[in-house]
Formats: C-alpha cells, sequence, structure tokens
C-alpha cells in the first residue's frame, strides 16, 4: 500500500469529564485540537452517571472543530483512532439507537454488593483466573448486573434481543458506523472476557445474568471497525484503531517491549508494565490485562491504580488553602530540605493496588510543633511517588524484571520536583514525551498502522522524543530507609478504622 503521509489521522480521546479530538501528522505532530466537557450526574453518593448522549453530541461536535480548526476536509483524513474511559458502561436501543438508561460511569461504587456476595460464594478465583481483575465495582460486569438486577424490563428486553450494551468506545462505534463493535483492551475491563480464551466468557456471563448476546463483537486493537456513516463529514473515514485509554498512552509511549512501562499522573496514577505475549499473574494484588491486540499477536500488561494522586495536590489547594494553585506546590516542597518526617497517606477513597483496602481513610504522621505547611505539602508530593514506587516494585516482583526506566505523562508531570523524587525513591531514570497527549496520540498510531499510514511497531518508536528526564540521585541507603518509613505509615493508616 503507497503511503499517504500527506493526509493525517484523527484522534477521538474520550474522557471521564471531557471529550476531545486531536489531528496528528505523519511525524505524530498536533495540527489540531479540540475539547468540550460534558456534565457529571451524582444521583446518590458514590453513585457516578453520564448521558450517553450528551457524550456523543460532546465528541462529534469536537470532531468537527478539530478539522475547522486545521483548515482540512475530511476527505484528508486517512483514518480515525478512538480511546476512551474505561469500564463505563452503556445500555442502547438495537432499533432505534438510543440510549435507555444513563451511562454508569467507572467511578460509580452501586455494585459494591453484588461484589460482596460474590466473594462471599467464592467466586473471586474463578473470576480472576478467567479475566485477570478483581471483583470491584470499578469494573463493568457488575454494574452492568445491577441494572438488571434493579429493572426486570430492561432485563427482559435483555433477553429478548431488543438492547445493546457496551463500553463507550462501542457507543462511539455504533454511533459513528452502525456496527456493534469494541476492542479487545475494552473488553479485557468488563469482568466478562477471558483474556486466555479471547471471548466473552459463558460461565461468568451466566454469573452476573448477562445475555452474550448483547455484547458487542470483539476486534484488534489495531482493525477494520467499519467507516463513518453517510452525512456525519464529507466523506466517509475509516475507523481502524481502538483502545482503552490507559493502554492507548502506553502504546503511545512506545513501550513495545516487556518490561517497559509507563505511569500516568492523573487524578490518580495508572501504571503499565508491557509482559510480552503470556498473562504474567500477579501475585502482588495488581490486574492482569490485554495491553493491545494487533496482527493476531495479543500483548499483555500488568496494571496498578492509584485512586489519589494529583488529587491530593486538588485537596491542598481547595480544602487546606495550603496553595493557591496547583504550581505552588512544587516551589512551596522545594522552599523546605526535607519532609522533617512527615508522612501522608492519602487514602482519601481507600488505597487501590497493592493493597486493595476500600476502608483505610487518609492519615497524617509525624507531626511535631515545628511543622508547617511547606513540610506538609512536600509529603503529599512525595505520597504519590511513595504509591507509584509501590506499584512498580509489585510489577517487577511479578514479572521478573527490572525496570530500566519510566515513561512518565499526565498532568502532575509538569511538577517537577515530584519527578525527580521519583526518579530518586524508584532508582530509575523518569522520561517525558515531547508530545503531551501521549494517549491520543497511541490511538492515531493504532489506526495509522491498520491503514498503512505507519509500517510497523519499529517506525513508531523512532517517533518517540524525549522532551526531559530526570535521572535518580539518591543513595540506597536513604531510599530504603524512607519507603520503610512509608510502609510503617501505610500500617499504621490501616490499623485505624472506625
Amino acid at each position: 500500500m503507497k503511503k499517504t503521509t500527506d493526509k493525517v489521522i484523527m484522534s477521538f480521546d474520550q474522557g471521564t469529564t471531557s471529550s476531545r479530538t486531536i489531528i496528528f501528522d505523519h511525524e505524530g505532530n498536533i495540527l489540531s485540537q479540540a475539547q468540550k466537557e460534558f456534565p457529571q450526574y451524582y444521583p446518590q453518593p458514590g453513585w457516578v452517571e453520564h448521558d450517553p448522549e450528551e457524550i456523543w453530541n460532546s465528541q462529534y461536535e469536537t470532531a468537527r472543530d478539530a478539522l475547522s480548526l486545521s483548515g482540512l476536509s475530511a476527505t484528508e483524513v486517512v483514518a480515525i483512532g478512538i480511546t476512551n474511559q474505561r469500564e463505563t458502561i452503556v445500555v442502547w436501543d438495537k432499533q432505534t439507537g438510543k440510549a435507555v438508561t444513563r451511562a454508569v460511569v467507572w467511578q460509580c461504587r452501586r455494585s459494591t454488593g453484588i461484589c460482596e456476595e460474590l466473594v462471599a460464594n467464592g467466586l473471586e478465583t474463578e473470576f480472576r483466573n478467567r479475566t485477570g481483575l478483581r471483583l470491584d465495582p470499578y469494573f463493568s460486569g457488575t454494574k452492568l448486573s445491577w441494572l438488571f438486577r434493579n429493572n426486570s424490563a430492561l432485563r427482559d428486553r435483555a433477553e429478548k434481543g431488543e438492547i445493546l450494551v457496551g463500553t463507550i468506545d462501542s457507543w462511539l462505534l455504533w454511533k459513528l458506523t452502525g456496527q456493534h463493535r469494541t476492542d479487545i483492551t475494552n473488553a479485557s475491563r468488563t469482568l466478562l472476557f477471558n483474556i486466555t480464551d479471547e471471548r466473552w466468557d459463558p460461565v461468568l456471563c451466566s454469573i452476573l445474568g448477562i445475555p452474550i448476546h448483547i455484547l458487542p463483537e470483539v476486534k484488534q486493537s489495531s482493525d477494520d471497525y467499519g467507516t463513518t456513516l453517510s452525512g456525519l463529514f464529507d466523506c466517509s473515514i475509516p475507523i481502524t484503531g481502538v483502545a482503552g485509554d490507559q493502554q492507548a498512552a502506553l502504546f503511545g509511549h512506545g513501550c513495545f517491549n516487556p518490561g517497559t512501562a509507563k505511569n500516568t499522573y492523573g487524578t490518580g496514577c495508572f501504571t503499565l508494565m508491557n509482559t510480552g505475549n503470556h498473562p504474567v499473574w500477579s501475585s502482588n494484588n495488581l490486574l492482569t490485562t490485554v495491553a493491545w491486540k494487533i496482527r493476531g499477536k495479543t500483548t499483555y500488561a500488568l496494571e496498578g491504580s492509584v485512586f489519589i494522586a494529583g488529587a491530593v495536590i486538588q485537596w491542598l489547594r481547595d480544602e487546606l488553602h495550603m496553595i493557591q494553585t496547583s504550581a505552588e506546590s512544587e516551589q512551596l516542597a522545594l522552599s523546605v530540605p526535607d519532609s522533617a518526617g512527615v508522612f501522608l497517606v492519602p487514602a482519601f477513597v481507600g488505597l487501590g493496588a497493592p493493597y486493595w483496602d476500600p476502608d483505610v481513610r487518609g492519615s497524617l504522621f509525624g507531626l511535631t510543633r515545628g511543622i508547617g505547611s511547606a513540610h506538609i505539602v512536600r509529603a503529599a508530593l512525595e505520597s504519590i511517588a511513595y504509591q507509584s514506587e509501590d506499584l512498580l516494585a509489585a510489577m517487577c516482583a511479578d514479572s521478573g524484571t527490572c525496570l530500566e526506566s519510566l515513561k512518565a505523562d499526565g498532568g502532575a508531570t509538569a511538577n517537577a520536583f515530584l519527578m525527580q523524587f521519583q526518579a530518586n525513591i524508584s532508582a530509575i531514570p523518569v522520561s517525558l514525551p515531547e508530545v503531551v497527549e501521549i494517549t491520543a496520540l497511541g490511538a492515531a498510531y493504532l489506526a495509522g498502522l491498520h491503514c498503512g499510514y505507519w509500517d510497523n511497531l519499529d517506525e513508531i518508536s523512532r517517533k518517540w522524543k524525549e522532551k526531559k528526564r530526570f535521572e535518580p540521585s539518591m543513595d540506597k541507603e536513604e531510599r530504603v530507609y524512607r519507603m520503610k518509613a512509608w510502609h510503617k505509615a501505610v500500617c499504621s493508616a490501616k490499623e485505624f478504622k472506625v
């Protein structure tokens, strides 16, 4: 196939609070981008919902805006790639294509009781061995089970095949192409997909009361998903790449070899390590997931989540009023030589991997009369790096691989103190990419691979450019001492429960 390097790739980045479209050229440069926020709905404490139609409208509007801003027409777009918030579930009418309920968002905890019931029935190992996931309301399957348990009419319609379900990528694909499809990375986050057999698992679907015929066709991450329907753009555009946001970020960083890893520093932290062509089953409470599937070859990853990362900086700003802007946290942290023995465990919503303890609450240790706001701010930033190091250590133990470096992205990477401390406490270099929008770039790469815009992974690897690199400078003795103190603080926080 002749390369069309004069054309562009359009990437849809559908996130939890906003939808974005970014247009990339052949070198991976951003030509234009557009973003639009959409409402969040909280009908009850612990519940989070989105309106699927608002998600679609926001995504479609940004696509048209990005094209307009670039000065390009749809005829110059060689393909579309999609990346999306994972685990959020949508239900829509098969005939009308209209959503029949609000989307249940990945953050929603309404299915906690179902998870507890399944654990009490001794089914956690069954789910873990087939999906690589934990029984947690975070994942899509129990959300869908909750909807059917609490709406008998919806369940009956599911049995009759009158409705369809899917994650956000499936919803967008339906609106764009009229096809009911998903990619393997999103499927692997549902608690319904067997990651070794690579199919919807009939046993798990039966346990959760979900008819398999309402689930989408599962395709490779770089594949033919159809073309856009007539009338959406000036011409029909092929959709040739789809992946969940964290897998797309891993791909965008060029982490194509086993043992390479990335950390996304957002509200929380998501750390993924490429483990190669076979799943690695964690002994350290990490998740086993599909990283991507390309040209018939499946790549797996270990994943860990830190629930509170950038959110701790927002807490310092909005609740404690210690800083006025997030950027001030770096200056304040650097105004003192260390945290003076203060450790903050920011377990505001419990602890994620590798602890998985939802009942822990945030705790502050080591206070003396001489402690000021600078020490607490520094301890808060350090807590992000400590939590991330816990994940990296668990991944190295599970995989038997020592990390040579960590690629990083996300808003908190703008904090140079945090990035340097991460390099110090993990004893590895931390690299930041030239292109900030690495998740959208990953989706673009997946789309471009299938349509021949890029030839292979080697060509993509050569396009990754390092913007900044933080080298470790802390000696081993201090590093070991700090991690021991951190773990003592975590154990103390876990002991205090009311």
